[in-house]
């Protein structure tokens, strides 16, 4: 047997084994390197990959150590004893090779392939086998067998019968914070809303990292429950909440590698809704030049899509296509968009008006879903909970349910502008551009890092005026996102393409 040990390395949702070259217990070369093994305790097993250590002040012979994303999954303290095993040969690998070779797939094929990725029994070369071979092509039928695969793993909340609501945008829109707008509005209409978000992987700030900045976020399955029982509403992480583990494996694989089908976006967008028992979902997809997705014609193929599969899984959907053309609000990072947020809700003068209108827009649908709303009547609703400062009592009482943050709404001051090179007028924001400099800037990782827009699309400008300025956590963050805005803005200018 071999002590347990746990390693300050953060790898990110991957669990990974450390095990000593001298180790007297088990020879290494039996288990080489970066190969899958078993970790068993004394009730439990868990699947990782295994490093060898060669430096005996991290681990000793003796020792088997876990990252911390391993420790936090074995949940057994250091010290344990514990053995390692080869893993039993993974059957389901066959039904991934058979789609690679251009076979469609059985509902028990997706069933043994999506169990198998929950438990953390594939590397990510084997993640992306699969996710490649699925966006060659998937029928409809494969689509929907996907999604219940999905929903079928993790934990699946039961509201009993409550009227419960939620709210999904399929992204790639910077500042789009609807979401922290919407939820205290529908919850101070009297709806159930418990809102389950993600973090970002390659943008500058997701819903979880930006309402970070008010409240926490890190919160387990029966303290969401018991936070919605009583005050109707919460905005979480969904990471912690497990609703679809396979899911937010994939997502690690997904968007590092830019896969991004439609068909692999509906199973992962309804398989969580399914699980965090919502019955009625609003869905927004923005179309635009740099967003998701870019023509009227792939969003209707698309709501189509997602439609038919929320039909069959008894999930009312209604969908709304939005202008992505340009950034929404003015902060681009979770500080700046909390900002944003919060000025929507006190009703401050200079509030975003885009981000207001829009969030209003989403809320008022999901208002209409109560029977007792006339049609029509759902922003008029929204409007004047929060203008009377409802919403704003509701947000205060979700940040005082999950616990206030103490965080403060200030982006940083290491700072610097990107200037008009000329006078004119803001034709076009290139929203990938934007994002990719809030990320060099240190968002999300440095929460008060990020871009704060002084000019919108229709904006005029003159010579040397700011179009935005770059909020930074260290100096050498601020140098590579001022180096990239000098290479290309992001922001045309009289119809041309500036820079800095």
């Amino acid at each position: 047997m071999l002590k347990l040990k746990r390693i300050g390395i953060d790898t990110h949702r991957e669990s990974i084994a450390y095990l000593n070259r001298g180790c007297t217990v088990y020879q290494p070369e039996e288990f080489q390197a970066l190969a899958k093994i078993e970790v068993v305790g004394p009730d439990r097993q868990m699947p990782a990959t295994l490093n060898i250590v060669d430096d005996p002040e991290l681990l000793t012979p003796g020792e088997l150590g876990l990252s911390e994303e391993a420790f936090r999954l074995f949940r057994l303290p250091e010290g344990t004893p514990v053995c390692i095993e080869h893993p039993r040969p993974l059957e389901s690998l066959e039904a991934v090779r058979a789609k690679a070779q251009g076979h469609i797939l059985s509902a028990g094929d997706y069933t043994a392939v999506i169990r198998d990725i929950a438990a953390l029994r594939y590397s990510k070369m084997e993640i992306a086998a699969f996710l490649v071979a699925c966006a060659s092509f998937m029928t409809t039928e494969e689509v929907l067998n996907l999604t219940r695969a999905m929903a079928a793993v993790g934990h699946r909340l039961d509201w009993g019968d409550k009227w419960v609501v939620d709210k999904h945008c399929i992204g790639g829109i910077p500042g789009n914070r609807t979401s922290m707008i919407l939820v205290p509005l529908v919850m101070a209409h009297g709806l159930v809303i418990p809102k389950t978000s993600s973090r970002a992987i390659t943008s500058p700030a997701g819903t979880a990292d930006t309402m970070e900045v008010l409240a926490r976020v890190d919160i387990e399955t029966d303290e969401m429950r018991a936070i919605v029982e009583r005050i109707g509403g919460c905005l979480v992480w969904g990471g912690r909440v497990n609703l679809s583990p396979a899911d937010d494996v994939m997502i690690t694989v997904e968007r590092p590698l830019g896969i991004d089908t439609r068909e692999q976006m509906v199973a992962s967008i309804l398989s969580k809704k399914l699980t965090a028992g919502s019955r009625y979902l609003v869905l927004d997809i923005p179309v635009g030049p740099t967003a998701k997705v870019r023509s009227q014609a792939e969003a209707i193929r698309l709501r189509k899509l997602f439609e038919h599969i929320a039909g069959a899984l008894g999930l009312m959907l209604e969908t709304i296509i939005t202008d992505g053309s340009q950034p929404i609000g003015r902060g681009v990072g979770p500080v700046l968009e909390a900002r944003d947020v919060m000025a929507v809700l006190r009703n401050a003068p200079d509030a975003p008006s885009d981000l207001r209108e829009r969030s209003l827009l989403l809320a008022g649908a999901l208002i209409e879903s109560d029977r007792n709303v006339k049609g029509g009547q759902g922003i008029r609703r929204a409007r004047e909970l929060l203008e009377s400062g409802a919403a704003l009592r509701a947000m205060e009482r979700i940040i005082e349910a999950q616990g206030p943050s103490g965080n403060g709404l200030a982006a940083s001051s290491l700072s610097s502008e990107v200037l008009a090179p000329r006078a004119g007028m803001v034709e076009a924001i290139d929203c990938l551009r934007i994002a990719r400099v809030a990320r060099m800037a240190g968002a999300p990782s440095f929460k008060a890092a990020g871009v704060d827009l002084l000019k919108k699309a229709g904006d005029a400008v003159r010579k040397g005026e700011p179009l935005y300025r770059i909020h930074a956590g260290l100096k050498a963050d601020l140098d590579f996102a001022a180096e990239l805005a000098g290479q290309d803005s992001g922001y045309l200018v009289d119809g041309m393409v500036e820079t800095a």
